[in-house]
């Protein structure tokens, strides 16, 4: 066929673009319900690692510390091969879900947990004396305000997210990159195309996310910057 892009590899891959349509909508599917799974978990053990209970901060520490410090590749192998051995069987999609979703749920925690300390201690001890519990304090108090500062890292995530969603080509999850890679291995070697294809189906994923990231950023800055002389001349006034 020539090339590694030679019109004939590309002509074969359009002719064959469902196998990436496809692809792409695993991709899509385990990206959004992984995702799901890490915002739940990092939210659960972000606060959990702000509880004034010394068991709760340590279930936090470990998960954290454990999924942070070892490969998202260890731990999709991991559960593939050893949860059969536990009488536990799910198909491929489900555990690169899970393995996904656990990993970067231990990020989010850390996010959470980040913005948690950008809250005033006053916040807290405000709705403590309004007869708020901690989790209520939480959900209704201190997470509301501090969206503003975990928002961006969150869909930085997000991206990051999308893009490790590839690891279940490792054990054939059906997603765009394994898609993409056997077709390029079944007869032709088109790898070029294939992988270009698959990068720009990436990137269509992935950069609204971190460009909307980026312009959120960027509005939080400029709103700061005009408070602070706003809250200067109310003092002037008031002196």
């Amino acid at each position: 066929m020539g090339g590694p892009f030679a019109l004939a590899r590309w002509a074969r891959l359009f002719s064959d673009i469902n196998v990436f349509v496809e692809g792409f909508g695993t991709t899509l599917l385990v990206s959004l319900v992984a995702l799901s799974m890490a915002l739940v978990a990092g939210i659960i053990f972000g606060m959990f690692s702000m509880s004034g209970l010394g068991l709760l901060k340590a279930v936090s520490r470990v998960y954290v510390e454990f999924f942070q410090n070892t490969p998202l590749v260890i731990q999709v192998f991991f559960f593939y091969n050893a949860l059969p051995y536990a009488g536990i069987r799910m198909d491929v999609i489900s555990i690169g879900i899970i393995g996904v979703g656990l990993y970067h749920g231990a990020y989010v925690a850390e996010v959470v947990r980040a913005g948690i300390l950008s809250i005033p201690r006053g916040q807290k001890d405000a709705a403590a004396s309004q007869g708020f519990s901690y989790t209520q304090a939480m959900c209704y108090i201190i997470l509301p305000q501090a969206t503003k500062v975990i928002l961006p890292p969150l869909v930085n995530q997000a991206v990051n997210l999308i893009k490790n969603t590839s690891v279940l080509a490792l054990i054939a999850g059906g997603d765009l990159m394994y898609r993409s890679d056997s077709w390029a291995s079944n007869g032709s070697l088109s790898y070029g195309p294939a992988y270009v294809v698959t990068g720009v189906l990436y990137f269509i994923l992935c950069f609204p996310l971190a460009r909307w990231a980026r312009r959120f950023e960027e509005r939080l800055k400029m709103r700061e910057h005009m408070t602070v002389p706003q809250e200067a001349a109310e003092e002037g006034a008031g002196e």
